[in-house]
């Protein structure tokens, strides 16, 4: 059986693009991976990019990624409304097939390695990967951000998994990690009052007493003027989509708020979309196999 992992590197640059496709382009270059998906925002400075492969190669790819993006994202100029500590704040390696999560981790292990002897950016573990259990939450090790972390990494509490206890001068840290799918989901709300968001971010969230499998936060998107609930849905078979987008719904029409749009960042997969359409038309016993396309395949 062949093996296929995903890889879902987000970056920390949203703003400008032709700096995006550079780094982009390790990807198409690297021979073994096929580039899926890639997107940009503005607000959130910030690029979500997705490609699957064998596992040696996409570690290659995601090497070559960070690598380049080392060279062309300078921390001490970024400025963005999402959470990150590093030019690749993030790097998931999620087992799709013929490969097993302890495959994926042994790799994470080895690409954060590299990166800190390399490239000599200091290198976090996270999710099935962490050696520490205080670090198995991403939002754990992003604590203070990149501008907090240049003083804290120098605490033994926070000393980086590889490499040394100091951020590197322009491309700060990376965390690389092994996790199950899950699905960026974003719920833009029609008001610029961050309170609210932050307020129905704690409502959903599983850190706050919210929904399990869930991950969000508030986010001003300022060319828009509104304000948005940022979600992170690590488990959407136990937490479906449309559990979790009227909960807010609910919440928001507290405030005489409405829920003005949402969006998927990178890929999702098929299932999820069909739970929510048969919740939403109240479909009774839906076969997937009555979508055309499924049965066509």
């Amino acid at each position: 059986m062949r093996q296929i992992v995903q890889c879902v590197p987000n970056i920390s640059e949203g703003r400008r693009l032709d700096v995006v496709e550079r780094i982009v382009d390790e990807i198409r270059q690297t021979e073994g991976v096929q580039l899926l998906d890639y997107s940009s925002d503005h607000d959130h400075n910030r690029s979500v990019i997705t490609f699957v492969g064998d596992l040696g190669s996409v570690q290659e790819a995601a090497f070559r990624l960070t690598r380049q993006a080392v060279e062309l994202i300078n921390m001490e100029e970024h400025q963005g409304a999402h959470p990150r500590i590093g030019a690749v704040d993030v790097i998931p390696l999620i087992p799709i097939e013929g490969v097993t999560m302890q495959e994926c981790v042994e790799a994470a292990a080895a690409l954060a390695r590299r990166i800190s002897e390399e490239l000599e950016v200091p290198t976090y573990l996270y999710g099935e990967a962490v050696q520490k259990p205080s670090r198995r939450n991403l939002s754990d090790i992003r604590r203070g951000q990149y501008e907090g972390l240049k003083e804290a990494i120098a605490q033994p509490e926070r000393h980086p998994d590889y490499g040394q206890p100091k951020l590197h001068p322009t491309a700060g840290a990376t965390v690389v990690g092994a996790r199950l799918p899950l699905i960026a989901f974003n719920v833009n709300l029609g008001t610029d009052r961050k309170e609210i968001a932050d307020h129905i971010a704690r409502c959903v969230r599983e850190r706050s007493g919210g929904f399990r499998n869930v991950k969000a936060m508030g986010v001003v998107l300022e060319e828009r003027r509104q304000v948005q609930v940022s979600m992170n849905l690590e488990n959407y078979r136990a937490t479906p989509i449309y559990r979790v987008l009227e909960t807010i719904r609910r919440e928001a029409a507290r405030f005489g708020v409405p829920v003005v749009g949402a969006e998927i960042v990178g890929l999702v997969p098929q299932q999820a979309l069909l739970d929510a359409a048969a919740w939403y038309l109240q479909l009774e016993s839906f076969d997937p196999q009555q979508v055309l396309e499924n049965r066509l395949r």
